[in-house]
């Protein structure tokens, strides 16, 4: 007889992977709402007076989040047949990555500094948008940016290549005297003003640079809008027919709705 039977790994499985029942929602939003307590505890532990002041309660509130996430971690892994799946897919490294430093800090004292990498489980947030309510656009927006990631990736190496030419003759035009010590420093200048950031620590001084830095600045505002204009034209033809159930067996998602059978393993959906 199994240790674990297999309804309750069932029911298990619905609720933590699961957000179109009331314990999935509760699980997810109760979930997001430790990982932003945990958060906060790290911020604040990073400001002396705070940590000299209230350290011990914040120990606490870490050690509470730790063993929150263990058992979470240890339950996500009896709640999937293959538990190899969920233990080295992306999630899975971010949960057991934010769960480690506490311990690792035991082992290894000094190491304390680990703990921010819990800011990661951030990451988890996202997951909310999969509530019932938020699924459709969710699913829309991401099958968008896989569809324009192509396009994007062309558009991001065409940007590379036009920095270099500009930042190459922003070298040539003003030189050293001006602050274009190198061509990597007058590139970091062309990103800087094709950004619009504008940190101000690199200025051309003649003036064919300055009317160079006009046009550069005025070619940036075209550029932001790019990759917007190809994500959104890819978001209009989006299919947002998925649900949230998540496969039991091989724990894919993005299942098509009233879909009874995995369209990655065959296996029965919850």
């Amino acid at each position: 007889m199994p240790i674990i039977s297999e309804n309750f790994r069932k029911k298990l499985h619905i609720v933590i992977y699961e957000a179109d029942t009331p314990a999935g929602k509760f699980f997810d939003l109760s979930l997001i709402f430790v990982i932003i307590i945990s958060v906060v505890a790290v911020m604040l532990e990073s400001v002396a007076p705070i940590k000299i002041k209230y350290g011990y309660e914040l120990g606490v509130v870490e050690w509470v989040v730790t063993i929150f996430f263990s058992f979470e971690y240890i339950a996500r892994i009896i709640a999937v047949k293959q538990p190899a799946k969920y233990i080295f897919s992306f999630y899975g490294i971010v949960d057991l990555l934010a769960t480690l430093p506490k311990y690792i800090g035991l082992l290894f004292p000094g190491t304390g500094f680990l703990i921010a990498i819990r800011a990661i489980r951030l990451l988890r947030i996202f997951r909310i948008l999969k509530l019932v309510h938020f699924v459709g656009a969710s699913n829309q927006l991401t099958e968008a940016i896989k569809k324009s990631r192509v396009k994007i990736a062309v558009f991001l190496f065409s940007v590379v290549v036009l920095c270099i030419i500009l930042g190459t003759l922003m070298y040539m035009i003003e030189g050293p005297e001006s602050g274009f010590t190198s061509i990597p420093t007058s590139i970091y200048w062309t990103i800087v003003t094709l950004t619009t950031v504008g940190f101000g620590d690199i200025t051309p001084a003649t003036p064919f640079g300055q009317f160079v830095s006009m046009l550069i600045m005025i070619l940036g505002y075209g550029i932001i809008a790019v990759p917007t204009g190809l994500v959104t034209a890819q978001f209009i033809t989006a299919s947002p027919h998925e649900n949230t159930q998540s496969c039991p067996n091989c724990s894919a998602e993005h299942h098509r709705d009233n879909a009874k059978f995995c369209y990655n393993c065959g296996h029965t959906l919850n």
